[in-house]
């Protein structure tokens, strides 16, 4: 079958070519879309990937300061442990000054002296106490003096009292014992 075209020529229709505006305006556009949908491909993942990032660096975060805490806990126990054994090692320290105290007294006590009273207060030890003599007194407190435990001994009174018809003379010196 043959076909003729019977149309006269102004009304066939002529195919136009397309203008080279259009076509590079196209090209360029779908380029453009490529590009930006890269770029948004591009920075999703790198948003993602910081946000990863973030989350363990923030357990991360959590971990030290939980470490942290305990360390803190560690140091402050520490402290309180060093603190109870020291006030122990000052009292087995201090447990004997009574027994220095005591032992150093009586050993410096002269013949016709004796003791009434022993008080401490403040590292301040006060004695009162009777002898027969007044030089038995000086010798006692020269006694004290010349102990390498006792510091600052001072005879604070020396008067003459009676006891049971008996004159003696009652003294009073104050002492401190050396660490």
């Amino acid at each position: 079958m043959i076909r003729v075209n019977l149309l006269p020529p102004e009304l066939r229709k002529k195919v136009k070519p397309v203008p080279g505006v259009l076509v590079i305006s196209t090209f360029i556009t779908v380029a453009a879309i490529l590009v930006l949908g890269g770029v948004t491909f591009f920075l999703t993942s790198k948003i993602s990937d910081l946000k990863a990032d973030k989350t363990l660096k923030e357990k991360r975060l959590a971990e030290l300061q939980t470490m942290i805490k305990e360390i803190k806990d560690y140091e402050k126990d520490n402290k309180s442990f060093q603190d109870r054994n020291n006030i122990i090692e000052q009292l087995r320290k201090n447990q004997n000054i009574p027994l220095i105290l005591l032992d150093e007294i009586s050993e410096l006590l002269p013949k016709g002296v004796w003791l009434t009273s022993l008080s401490e207060s403040g590292g301040v030890v006060n004695i009162s106490g009777y002898a027969y003599t007044n030089p038995d007194i000086v010798n006692y407190v020269e006694n004290l003096k010349k102990s390498e435990k006792l510091i600052d001994t001072a005879l604070l009174e020396s008067r003459n009292a009676t006891i049971d018809n008996i004159s003696v003379y009652q003294f009073k010196l104050t002492f401190r014992v050396k660490l």
